[in-house]
Formats: structure tokens, C-alpha cells, sequence
């Protein structure tokens, strides 16, 4: 990879950004009965490490197409392009297959989406999602499945998905796991406030107590009542300066039911309440 860290960084140059089955439900229960580890001790959860040839990122909520589960982080976790890649449609991404090693597993994962993968290989010319669709998803090797808990930590959910967005000053709530914190988990779960949405429904942008830095790319927000919102992505210098951009999850599982190839997949609820109001 051309670049050790994933975050993305919005420029004052422009908007652009840096550094099926239709009758499934957007979220579901576990694919068999008694799926899932415990919270309490289960190793690959959403907030876990992931790394893609060095590139550090987080991952987002659990997902699954009924027969294989998935972990979300963000499509420029795999990307070949330089940190200043502005465009999903044109960025350049690793192959689909492609090994990524998850804290926790026992065996790597394999990338089974890539919204840039996919975007570009179509010919996509929706400019917002070119901005804004910022999501992956990779498989779970089948020997870890019994090690997975879909439970945020911290904060519990996700408790479905949030399809509707979220008002200018909605509190929100996400979990980063950035190397660069150096192992200090009290950093890791945030809080903050919207600050309101961009193009067309696409992306969120957000103020945290801390904001989400390099390695912290993938993760998970939540909305205040703690259904799942969406996919960190960037961190914004305008128009609201050390803000986060948060691409919009309902959106980006959409495209990637309808064009991603892996069946109806779908975010998998967590088992834990939402404890975050």
C-alpha cells in the first residue's frame, strides 16, 4: 500500500475527499441460533483492529447474507492510491480476496466488497456516492464465526439500522480503535453531536469530544438511539474545521446489496442493549 495510514482529510480545494434479494430486511438476527459469542468474550467485535498490507483501520458493525458473516470497515482501508485520493470511482483498490488480518481471529479475513472496487469497475457517475461511499465488507473465515459478538462496546447496539438520518445537533456515538492510541481503551469510545447531512443523504458531518484520527478510519457511529448510522471516513478541515465526515450506512448497504454481489446482505443487531442516552 502506498501510504502506512487510511485516514482521509477534506481539502479547501474542493468537495471531493482525502486522506438481493429485496424482500430481506436491512438488519437481521444471527443466520443460525446461538451464533454469536457472549459480549463478554468474544474476541472479534465491531471496534476491533483490521490491517490491509500495514494500513491500520477499525471495524464498523457485523454484517451477514444468511450463510457467511462479515466484518464493515471503509473501502479506503484497501485502496492503492495515494492518501490524497479524492474520488472512489477513480482510486485505484486491491483486488477483491485479498487477505486482511483481524485482532482477534485466528485466521485472516478475505475483502468481499469494496465500494471502490465496485463503483469504478461499473462506471459509477452518481457524484455523491463517488464522494461519500466509503464502505467494504470482509468475510469472516468460517473457523471465527463462533469467536464474533455484533455488540458495539461501551455504547451496546446496534439496535437496527437507521434509514431516516439524523437533525443538526443529534447526539452521536462511535467507538475508534486507532494503533496510534497506543492500547489507552478509555480513548476509544466518543461522543458528540451532528452537525448536519451533505450530499443528498450520503454523509453526516460530525463533532466529537476527540475527533476520529488515522487508524481510527472504518468505524462505527450510532445514532442517539442507537441504531447504526454509519461508516467513519474522513477528518474535515471545511467547512467545520477537526470535524469527522461519517458516510451513511443505510446508503451504502443499499448499493452494496444491489450491486456487490454477495446476496442480500444485511447488519446483524447487537446482542447487548444501546447504553448510550
Amino acid at each position: 500500500m502506498s501510504h502506512p495510514w487510511t485516514k482521509r482529510i477534506l481539502t479547501a480545494a474542493a468537495v471531493s475527499l482525502v486522506v438481493v434479494a429485496p424482500a430481506l430486511p436491512a438488519h437481521a438476527a444471527p443466520p443460525r441460533a446461538a451464533a454469536w459469542a457472549s459480549a463478554g468474550t468474544a474476541t472479534i467485535h465491531p471496534g476491533v483492529q483490521m490491517r490491509t498490507r500495514g494500513a491500520q483501520c477499525t471495524a464498523n458493525f457485523v454484517f451477514t447474507n444468511g450463510t457467511k458473516v462479515y466484518l464493515g470497515y471503509a473501502a479506503h482501508c484497501a485502496s492503492t492510491s495515494a492518501a490524497t485520493a479524492t474520488n472512489g470511482c477513480q482510486a485505484g483498490s486491491l483486488p477483491l480476496g485479498i487477505p486482511v488480518q483481524i485482532t482477534g481471529a485466528t485466521r485472516p479475513g478475505r475483502l468481499a466488497y469494496s465500494s471502490w472496487h465496485t463503483m469504478r469497475q461499473r462506471g459509477e457517475r452518481n457524484g455523491d456516492a463517488c464522494k461519500y461511499n466509503d464502505f467494504a465488507l470482509v468475510q469472516i473465515d468460517p473457523a471465527d464465526v463462533d469467536r464474533v459478538n455484533p455488540s458495539v462496546p461501551r455504547w451496546g447496539g446496534p439496535d437496527g439500522l437507521n434509514t431516516v438520518g439524523i437533525r443538526s445537533g443529534e447526539i452521536v456515538y462511535s467507538y475508534g480503535n486507532s494503533a496510534l492510541r497506543r492500547g489507552i481503551a478509555l480513548l476509544n469510545p466518543k461522543h458528540g453531536v451532528s452537525l448536519g447531512t451533505v450530499g443528498n443523504g450520503w454523509s453526516h458531518g460530525v463533532y466529537t469530544a476527540t475527533p476520529g484520527i488515522p487508524g481510527d478510519s472504518g468505524s462505527a457511529f450510532l445514532d442517539s438511539r442507537g441504531r447504526a448510522l454509519g461508516v467513519l471516513s474522513t477528518l474535515m478541515i471545511l467547512p467545520w474545521p477537526a470535524s469527522n465526515g461519517v458516510g451513511d450506512l443505510a446508503h451504502q448497504l443499499a448499493y452494496a446489496r444491489a450491486h456487490g454481489g454477495l446476496g442480500g446482505v444485511r447488519l446483524v443487531s447487537g446482542t447487548e442493549p444501546f447504553r448510550g442516552r
